[in-house]
């Protein structure tokens, strides 16, 4: 505005200066002269204050952006860190499956060994209600009753005892399988048998009979058996038919790999 006063000051002062001798002409020009840079001086006036706002504006828009660009920044480190941690995490998650993995692979590989060993050695017993077969990762090997014991007896028969004696030859060469005895009977009350009461007394001492000879006379690791009975809750066959009471009235000898290297690697926490 200063600068439009002045320009106003000065044309002013010059017309009254020659205004004696100046035609209308001149002064004409000279009026229009002053005019148009007038309007000059508003339009750069107005455009300045237009630049001094859009400087404003951006320089505003600048700011934002730096601060956009600061949060996204440290957002992408932070998941940087973060995804660098979920993958050293990873890698150590699947490391210690494949640990797992393999150790499992060795079981089976000796669950199946011992399942071909105990068949061979079994051979002989097998046409007689003994055998043998893998459930879970366990060998299992079953003798129905007729081959172990006399009919409501708890006394093992001499073709029991040799069966007993080929299995306990494998057992005593594998030191890391632990035995579990479990008697089972079929649904049948029994009737007669002294002290025995029901039928879980009767698989009950079925089964330690079995534990017994195996410990006593075949010398197996006492600490490697456990002797269950299970009466006739677990039948192998529910039908109420003579064959599958027979098949129902059995001993299971149910042989676990001693797992300590799985155990320990379980329950040891991962390294963080």
């Amino acid at each position: 505005m200063k600068i439009k006063y002045l320009l106003l000051a000065l044309t002013m002062g010059m017309a009254l200066h020659s205004c004696k001798v100046m035609s209308p002409k001149a002064y004409k020009a000279l009026v229009a002269g002053r005019d148009s840079l007038q309007s000059r001086t508003t339009n750069l006036e107005t455009e300045l204050a237009r630049l001094q706002s859009d400087t404003a504006r951006l320089h505003r828009e600048l700011a934002d952006l730096q601060r956009n660009y600061n949060a996204l920044n440290s957002s992408y480190n932070a998941n940087s860190t973060q995804l660098s941690k979920v993958s050293g995490d990873l890698q150590k998650r699947e490391a210690r499956l494949r640990e797992v993995e393999e150790i499992l692979r060795k079981r089976d590989e000796a669950t199946n060994a011992l399942k071909n060993k105990l068949q061979q050695a079994l051979l002989g017993f097998q046409q007689s209600g003994l055998s043998v077969d893998i459930r879970n990762g366990k060998v299992y090997v079953s003798l129905t009753d007729k081959l172990l014991f006399p009919s409501g007896s708890i006394v093992i028969d001499e073709k029991g005892k040799q069966a007993l004696k080929q299995l306990a030859a494998v057992l005593n060469k594998e030191a890391d399988i632990n035995l579990a005895i479990e008697g089972h009977t079929d649904n049948q009350r029994v009737v007669n048998l002294g002290q025995i009461k029901d039928n879980w007394d009767l698989s009950v001492l079925r089964a330690t009979s079995v534990s017994r000879y195996l410990t006593e006379v075949e010398k197996i690791d006492p600490h490697r058996i456990t002797a269950t009975g299970k009466g006739e809750f677990q039948p192998i066959d529910p039908a109420t038919t003579t064959e599958a009471r027979a098949k129902n009235r059995r001993i299971e000898i149910v042989l676990t790999p001693k797992l300590d290297e799985l155990y320990n690697l379980i329950s040891t926490p991962a390294t963080k």
